[in-house]
């Protein structure tokens, strides 16, 4: 394959993909890699993608081929795809599908086409105890009740198991999806959440009823939810982040279906009403005395004859929500997020117990169709004040990130932007509770952290709703699940580390598509030179990977520029 220089990307034998950022070719290629690949690395001329096993994985469950995927890579390369890439793709998209769950009457069994695989199941001692029977040299029966479990250990070993194995109904709910609301507008699902629906429920064969949607923030994710229910007709357990986020799926419902109040229940720390549709927090569903007892409330997933749990934000799931879900596999599940990214690095407990990544929109596409707003991203940076600069030094790594965090030269910056954006829905988003108490008197600005009970949260967010107030300061409760369509401009102070998926939220809450058309603003203040400037570089990553730019800028030379143009 001869040398084209004109191709934006260079794929290495390591299975890193080096993506050049000023090819003309960039923004295409960008789109594609997305599909099978991780972004790692995003400085400003070079991006660097990887692909992983479960990158593919999740490609071949949402349809893509290994031939589409080398495709892609021959496209856009300006070498030789190196051999041992090619083999690889092939290997790890074959693997999924090559192991399938399947009904045989009563009895559940694994199935492979390779008797080798099945033998090297059979005699593996950490598989072994979830397993009944060597059927022949192609089967096993399997403990129904490990059926989960077994997903969850096949996957360490590089076998994904493609679960046909079906579900049980549950308990049927009529319900239907209103053509007008309850407050009197017309409403109707978009083009990309019915076919996130269509996807999801696969014609109610095998292959559907288990697997994650993933969509922008602002997209309507809560919209995709309620018509899968209409879908399939069922009661549903519908878990979520928080009493906020609880709230609005229970108000949507309400105004978007033919459900009344009382067939939806609440189950949280304040209420605990079990209905054909029930919205549970994660917060209760964890909570217990003692680490030595169990958890009480994972009574609730056997309480109804659910036919399809739906997981809020599946991102966020909980690790002792990953144990019981391993023994609910017979229900439907649909995970919704924005981003696959977890924190904590359990992404293939998602992939084994919700299901694989079934659809996907990248955000800039849904920009370009105006079904979200489009948004500019500015990194401002900061100096750090001389009497914190010793301090910072002789701290430890943890300790100078909350230093930098914490730097106060952030609040004149803050009162600056403010200033600059008067008349828009202003968020100021932080991590550190103090810092936003400092600024929230300094902006005499009404505040929203975790010390804020429920109903006075509510009451803030519709007063911002409705325009009564311009300003709001918010800590990382407002991270998820908040709907206030008509914030246009955030404010970080401060985050946690490099979460990629929390930059995601943070930037998903001035999202939704605003009336006038306008931009929305996202403003990240970084102190230069520190661990936070690294940190922040690491939670860009899925942002830039779905197509934002992030201009750096310096904070005097930012705020120079804005008082010529005016």
């Amino acid at each position: 394959m001869p040398y084209k220089p004109e191709n934006p990307m260079v794929v290495q034998s390591d299975r890193t993909i080096l993506l050049e950022v000023d090819n003309p070719r960039y923004e295409d290629a960008r789109d594609r890699l997305a599909r099978f690949a991780e972004l790692e690395k995003s400085p400003e001329h070079m991006h660097t993608y990887r692909i992983t096993p479960l990158s593919l994985w999740n490609a071949a469950a949402s349809g893509l081929s290994a031939s589409e995927v080398l495709d892609t890579l021959g496209r856009f390369s300006k070498y030789e795809i190196p051999q041992n890439i090619e083999a690889e793709v092939m290997e790890y998209i074959s693997r999924y599908g090559k192991l399938q769950l399947c009904r045989s009457g009563e009895k559940l069994v694994l199935s492979s086409t390779d008797a080798h695989i099945i033998k090297e199941i059979w005699h593996n001692r950490e598989v072994r105890p979830y397993l009944k029977e060597l059927v022949d040299g192609k089967a096993i029966l399997v403990e129904p009740r490990c059926r989960g479990y077994l997903k969850q250990e096949l996957i360490k070993f590089g076998l994904p198991v493609e679960d046909l194995a079906g579900y049980v109904e549950g308990a049927p709910l009529t319900l239907l999806i209103r053509e007008k609301t309850r407050s009197g507008r017309k409403f109707q699902l978009r083009p990309y959440q019915q076919q996130a629906v269509e996807v999801f429920h696969a014609s109610g064969g095998a292959t559907g009823g288990s697997g994650v949607i993933v969509l922008p923030c602002g997209a309507g994710k809560t919209i995709v939810g309620m018509a899968a229910i209409e879908k399939l007709q069922t009661q549903t357990l519908v878990l979520v982040t928080n009493i906020t986020a609880l709230r609005q799926w229970e108000e949507e419902l309400l105004d978007k279906t033919t459900l009344s109040a009382d067939q939806i229940g609440e189950y949280s720390g304040e209420k605990k009403e079990v209905r054909p549709v029930t919205i549970a927090t994660y917060n209760i569903l964890t909570y217990r005395r003692s680490r030595e007892e169990d958890f009480p409330h994972f009574e609730l997933f056997n309480r109804q004859n659910w036919g399809l749990v739906i997981y809020d934000e599946v991102h966020l799931l909980p690790a002792p929500v990953f144990r019981i879900t391993a023994e609910i596999q017979a229900r439907r599940r649909l995970g919704l997020t924005a981003t696959l990214v977890r924190e904590d690095g359990r992404e293939t407990d998602v992939f084994s117990l919700i299901g694989p990544k079934k659809y996907d929109v990248p955000w800039k596409i849904l920009e370009k169709q105006g079904w979200i707003a489009p948004a500019e991203c500015w990194e401002i940076r900061v100096e750090l004040p001389p009497q914190l600069r010793l301090r910072y030094a002789a701290t430890n790594l943890r300790k100078k990130f909350r230093v930098a965090s914490e730097n106060p030269a952030k609040d004149e910056l803050v009162i600056r932007l403010v200033h600059q954006h008067r008349g828009a829905q202003i968020l100021v988003i932080g991590q550190y509770i103090a810092q936003l108490e400092n600024l929230a008197r300094k902006l005499n600005a009404p505040i929203i952290t975790g010390k804020v009970g429920s109903w006075e949260r509510i009451k803030l967010y519709n007063m911002f709703k409705r325009g009564e107030i311009k300003l709001l300061v918010v800590s990382k409760v407002a991270n998820f699940a908040v709907d206030l369509p008509d914030a246009n401009v955030a404010i970080q102070v401060s985050g946690t580390f490099g979460s990629r998926q929390e930059e995601a939220q943070r930037l998903g809450r001035i999202l939704r598509p605003k009336t006038d058309g306008s931009t929305a603003r996202f403003y990240s203040l970084v102190t230069r030179n520190t661990t936070e400037q690294e940190f922040a570089a690491n939670r860009q990553l899925f942002l830039t990977e779905q197509g934002y730019k992030y201009t750096i800028q310096d904070a005097t030379v930012f705020f120079s520029l804005r008082s010529r143009r005016r």
